[in-house]
């Protein structure tokens, strides 16, 4: 099958593919500029004060051109002094102004010269702070979920699975465009900048350590695409994609992602729904909308509810998984729930509590 768009693909320039890089969310700081501009004032002020404490004891000081400090000078010997070159043209000769470079000026080097080393070592570790945590991110991330595409469908999904008790840290965003992607980091999540039908973008989003793999790009060619390069570089995660035309699901599941969703059709559904029951068109956006109102779960079977059908469970339950089959809650084949059995409800969005979807796929027939 040839999808719509698939020959473009091909003519796309290269400048797209070749740059890729890693951004991860920023801590709340200073804009550079105005954490160097601040240590600048800092600088200045420190010299200033320094050239106006040597002018106030002028008479105590020495200048060997003439004889006699003025302001000027007083500015040259505190510049000088605060940077530690110290000429020796001009010096301190009474008591006072001794006394005052040992508790006041020598101080004031000091502070100075912790100033501009700072900001030196500010600008030179920036690079080499960004790696260590970098390397310390790879590292530690684990069984975590990629979003590639990070539009209304990627938004949307990641919000929905953070409902459930999923960190920002465990969740890494791919998406071809930089400003996408600051978007993405400013709201915690981890970003990777490139194509992700590229195998080296992925590897760099650490998807052969994933747990699930969300696939919402804009072009169903696009995606078809990214879920052959997933699947062959994770055998095991879970991986959901979104498509815009219902006939390009088939081609999705062969090509490795355990569920699709059609996004066209399912719109058009909710509309169609919503048009003959608003009421009825409510409560889908009500069940699909996680943390409020009515929310859908899946989860194991509890003790208590072994051996009892699955209108006698105190939840409102509408399926039963059993083994790698998704049954009905009036299908005879269920009978009584098994310990083994998952059930999936519908129950009451309580705040504060936060129950994990479950994390094993299941294999489609």
């Amino acid at each position: 099958m040839k999808l719509p768009g698939q020959d473009a693909i091909a003519r796309q320039p290269d400048e797209r593919l070749v740059t890729h890089r890693v951004k991860l969310p920023k801590k709340v700081v200073e804009h550079p500029f105005r954490q160097v501009a601040k240590r600048v004032i800092m600088a200045l002020t420190l010299l200033a004060l320094c050239a106006l404490i040597v002018y106030a004891e002028r008479d105590g000081y020495n200048d060997n051109s003439d004889g006699r400090l003025d302001f000027l000078d007083a500015f040259y010997y505190a510049t000088v002094t605060l940077s530690t070159t110290g000429y020796g043209d001009i010096t301190p000769v009474s008591d006072t102004a001794r006394l005052t470079n040992i508790l006041v000026i020598t101080p004031m080097r000091v502070l100075f010269l912790i100033i501009l080393v700072g900001t030196t070592l500010e600008v030179l570790t920036e690079r080499t702070r960004e790696e260590w945590r970098l390397n310390r991110w790879r590292s530690a991330l684990r069984d975590h979920t990629v979003v590639v595409g990070f539009g209304t469908k990627g938004r949307s999904a990641i919000q929905t699975v953070c409902a459930t008790g999923l960190k920002k840290e465990q969740v890494v965003v791919v998406d071809p465009s930089t400003k996408v992607i600051d978007a993405a980091t400013a709201e915690g999540y981890a970003g990777i900048v490139g194509d992700a039908t590229r195998s080296d973008v992925l590897m760099r989003a650490e998807v052969h350590k994933a747990r699930k793999i969300i696939i919402a790009t804009q072009r169903d060619d696009t995606a078809v695409l990214v879920t052959l390069t997933a699947r062959q570089l994770n055998r095991g995660a879970k991986i959901v994609a979104a498509v815009r035309e219902e006939e390009n699901a088939p081609l999705l599941k062969q090509s490795g992602a355990d569920a699709v969703i059609t996004s066209a059709s399912a719109a058009g559904r909710l509309l169609g729904l919503s048009v003959l029951s608003p009421a009825a068109g409510m409560v889908m956006e009500d069940l699909i909308q996680q943390g409020s109102g009515l929310d859908i779960i899946e989860r194991p079977v509890i003790k208590a509810e072994v051996g009892k059908g699955p209108r006698e469970t105190s939840d409102l339950v509408v399926s039963v998984v059993r083994g790698h089959r998704v049954l009905g809650y009036d299908d005879p084949a269920v009978g009584t729930l098994e310990a083994t059995d998952r059930v999936i409800t519908i129950v009451r969005a309580t705040p504060g509590v936060q129950i994990a979807p479950d994390v094993r796929p299941i294999p489609q027939d």
